[in-house]
């Protein structure tokens, strides 16, 4: 398979999941993105930091462990992918200005920390902790915390010494921001103050590490869109089974003589599913697409047990949005749906 010249406007769903990432004619140049990159450019050197990471297009966002680089999604590169990213999981990561800003600014705070080995000094791990500690596979956070700043979704600043100051960095960059204000009498302010400070000092300073590899690179990336999307949605996929029964019976009780007279759950369901997602996402902070599979799911178990609505439907729509937001805080903690065995 040879790599194609262009993406058709009207190339549907199914001939585009054919493709292979790699054959993709995609660049950062002449692109949204590109005008994003300047734009963080510009705000490193309106800080007088000189470095500016080398930004490339990867299978995610990343700046690679170590390497002084940032990994940009391919799907961002153009306007089909990202209908297809959309289409796929419900939402698309950095598919915005202003969210794609945010995401850079914190994938840079990466890249200027392995560049420098800023984690190296003694007063960073005091203040961040120890940079080679393992990262967990789920975190609990404390939202009240004042012990981190809070600038992306998840709370994320809680969850590993380099996302800490990786967060710190980005509220720091972030034109336009009194972080002073906004942050006082909060211990993230001497994280904030550090930075500040730090970052003054390295503009005297040389890179540590100059040159850095460009992991996951769009261009190299063998698979197919289908096996990517398929990957990407088996890392969160769970069997769900009759684990849900129980609960939803409790949800939707109704004696056995009555059931013909009323509506189905399921359709209920299906009528207010998007307006639950997005609740639910709001509240949780929880990837669209995840709880959309989980609602998938409810909508056929409903079915299979041939349940009904007997409440009112905002009565009932409140008490199944608590149980699918209660199911995705677990999910958060734990990494199940479901809890330990």
């Amino acid at each position: 398979m040879m790599r194609i010249k262009n993406i058709p406007e009207n190339i549907s769903y199914e001939e585009l999941l054919k493709l292979r990432i790699k054959d993709l004619p995609l660049k950062i140049q002449g692109t949204w993105l590109a005008e994003c990159v300047d734009k963080l450019y510009a705000e490193l050197e309106a800080k007088g930091i000189k470095f500016k990471p080398e930004c490339y297009l990867a299978d995610e966002w990343l700046a690679p462990d170590g390497e002084p680089v940032v990994g940009i999604p391919f799907f961002l590169a153009h306007p089909a992918l990202i209908k297809l990213e959309k289409h796929m999981m419900l939402d698309v990561e950095g598919g915005t200005k202003q969210w794609c800003m945010q995401l850079l600014r914190h994938e840079t705070g990466h890249a200027i920390n392995y560049a420098y080995r800023l984690y190296a000094q003694k007063k960073w791990q005091q203040l961040f902790g120890h940079f080679h500690q393992e990262y967990p596979d789920t975190y609990r956070f404390r939202p009240y915390s004042k012990n981190f700043v809070r600038h992306l979704e998840d709370y994320y600043a809680q969850y590993h010494p380099d996302e800490d100051f990786a967060e710190t960095f980005a509220v720091w960059l972030t034109p336009g921001i009194d972080w002073q204000t906004q942050y006082k009498g909060w211990k993230a302010l001497h994280k904030l103050k550090f930075i500040d400070e730090l970052m003054r000092k390295i503009t005297e300073k040389d890179l540590k590490i100059k040159k850095g590899s460009k992991f996951w690179q769009a261009v190299k990336l063998t698979s197919t869109l289908h096996s990517y999307y398929k990957k990407k949605k088996a890392q969160y996929a769970e069997d769900f089974h009759d684990f849900h029964d129980v609960n939803l019976k409790r949800i939707f009780p109704i004696p056995a003589d009555e059931r013909n007279q009323l509506p189905l759950a399921s359709q209920l369901i299906i009528k207010y599913r998007r307006t639950i997602i997005q609740s639910v996402s709001h509240w949780t902070g929880e990837k669209k697409y995840i709880i959309d599979g989980l609602i998938k799911s409810l909508i056929i178990r409903t079915k299979a047990l041939g349940l009904v609505v007997s409440d009112s439907e905002p009565l009932e729509i409140m008490k199944l949005s608590i149980y699918i937001t209660t199911l995705m805080m677990n999910y958060m903690y734990t990494g199940r749906l479901r809890g330990k065995k």
